[in-house]
């Protein structure tokens, strides 16, 4: 996609949706002996989760696993949109859009895996993190540089507002 169509196609995302494991985390699930999970958040990612909701609108996470560790991160960033669970979530988009007022072509979403895939085809901005598997990457708009857990949300936020004139009110907010 060239600087134009970017600019273009920026200007339009009103709601960013992602997933969590393999994109607002390095995908990798850590037990200790008694079997409690953990999971790294990048910091980065999270001022850009909060860059965004300043800037460009509402972010939510849809994602296939249920973890308290995201309930968590999500109850930090104060985020308005929280899924856990959700194995088909094209259904799910759907929804948030609507209930958002947005259309899917209004829609960023980042994702990693195959679950993600359909979203990916079907709203207007499909981001695949760049240590995605081959399908996402094929069918992704915009494949960020940077991997899964390790500032690739940042990135996404950044080229979403830098692209549609919305930074330096992210920056005042």
């Amino acid at each position: 996609m060239d600087d134009t169509e970017l600019t273009r196609r920026a200007a339009n995302v009103r709601l960013l949706l992602s997933d969590v494991d393999g994109v607002m985390t390095d995908g990798s699930l850590a037990f200790d002996a008694s079997g409690v999970e953990s999971k790294t958040f990048n910091v980065r990612d999270g001022l850009g989760v909060k860059l965004w909701m300043r800037g460009g609108g509402p972010f939510g996470i849809v994602t296939g696993r249920c973890s308290s560790i995201v309930a968590s991160r999500a109850e930090e960033l104060g985020l308005p949109i929280v899924h856990q669970g959700v194995h088909d979530k094209l259904p799910i988009v759907e929804r948030i859009a609507a209930d958002e007022g947005v259309a899917l072509a209004e829609v960023a979403y980042i994702g990693d895996d195959l679950p993600d895939l359909p979203v990916v085809k079907a709203v207007g901005f499909g981001v695949a993190v760049n240590d995605a598997c081959v399908e996402m990457l094929a069918e992704a708009d915009f494949v960020t540089r940077l991997p899964g857990g390790r500032g690739a949300v940042r990135e996404v936020v950044e080229t979403l507002l830098r692209h549609s004139g919305r930074w330096e009110v992210a920056l005042a907010g």
